[in-house]
């Protein structure tokens, strides 16, 4: 009998076209694809990668059975919503992924709802950035994970997902108090062309945004510390380090030698989640998606940005 993983592995490398693609996607390493397509290959006792240059394509049997590789696969997600739909509550286990700042501003909301609603539900919640959270989803290991983009830098969500906007996240501009603009109001990005930068690791989503948005004002950014965490970051920016992106989701207290300054140009993250369109039907699913919509609500009416539409 054909092994689901390994059929996973092979829908990986037929969508990505590459094994770093699929490595990557599957977010493990190169050699375990080439190992679990070695495996596949002796199962149906012919070859199904060949080499091609420096990478490798599909055969025929490739092509075939990667096929029903994405059949198989859906189907194994239509069967987990029709026995949860049968049953007609949301019951066992529901694998969410999120990023730091959910973790800390919106899923301990929406999570405290869901266990008294639906109390024989289960939650297991892992921490991770988005791009991973997303590639978690695609291949099965989570079942719903919380995304983010940018006003203006969208991040590419694969086309098996399905995503809903949850909220719009405003964000301000944290300063030593002893800065220059510590005492404005409102500023531009622009206005920090000289300064240096606190930002996220470089690779991510944001890192990216930052980088892509001030040399969008004419500044090639000065990028001088790297910190995971926002209260790293604001730790550094109170030592008269830099100064940072200070996003209101999550934020918690503020150091007192950091001040916050709202920027003019409505900088904004959109928040969303996204799960397999193949787990439409499963109550889980969507009791957690409406979950979350309610606990995006409060925080909403707590005086965070809250965009009036429902999905995206």
């Amino acid at each position: 009998m054909l092994n689901l993983e390994r059929l996973r592995t092979l829908d990986a490398l037929a969508r990505h076209g590459s094994v770093s693609g699929a490595a990557y996607g599957l977010h493990v390493t190169t050699s375990a694809v080439s190992q679990q397509m070695a495996k596949l290959e002796r199962e149906v006792g012919q070859p199904l990668v060949a080499k091609n240059g420096r990478g490798v394509r599909l055969t025929d049997a490739g092509r075939l059975l990667a096929d029903h590789a994405a059949r198989i696969i859906s189907q194994v997600e239509l069967a987990q919503a029709d026995v949860e739909a049968q049953r007609g509550c949301a019951v066992g286990e529901l694998r969410i992924g999120a990023f730091p700042t959910a973790m800390r501003g919106l899923l301990p909301r929406a999570l405290s709802a869901l266990r008294a609603d639906h109390p024989e539900l289960r939650a297991l919640v892992r921490e991770q950035e988005p791009e991973v959270s997303m590639a978690a989803v695609v291949r099965g290991d989570l079942d719903l994970a919380l995304a983010i983009d940018w006003h203006n830098k969208r991040m590419p969500v694969p086309g098996e997902l399905t995503r809903t906007h949850l909220l719009d996240d405003s964000v301000d501009i944290a300063v030593p108090a002893g800065h220059r603009l510590a005492e404005r109001t409102e500023v531009s990005l622009a206005e920090f062309a000289e300064d240096d930068w606190i930002s996220w690791n470089e690779g991510q989503f944001c890192h990216e945004w930052l980088v892509y948005t001030l040399r969008g004002t004419g500044t090639e950014p000065r990028i001088t510390h790297i910190a995971e965490e926002h209260h790293t970051q604001l730790a550094f920016v109170e030592a008269g380090l830099g100064v940072c992106v200070a996003p209101k989701l999550g934020r918690g207290p503020v150091p007192e030698g950091v001040r916050l300054l709202p920027v003019c140009d409505s900088v904004r993250r959109h928040v969303y989640a996204v799960w397999r369109s193949d787990a439409d039907r499963r109550p889980s699913v969507r009791a957690a998606v409406q979950a979350l919509r309610q606990a995006a609500h409060g925080i909403g009416a707590a005086g965070a940005p809250l965009s009036p539409r429902q999905g995206v």
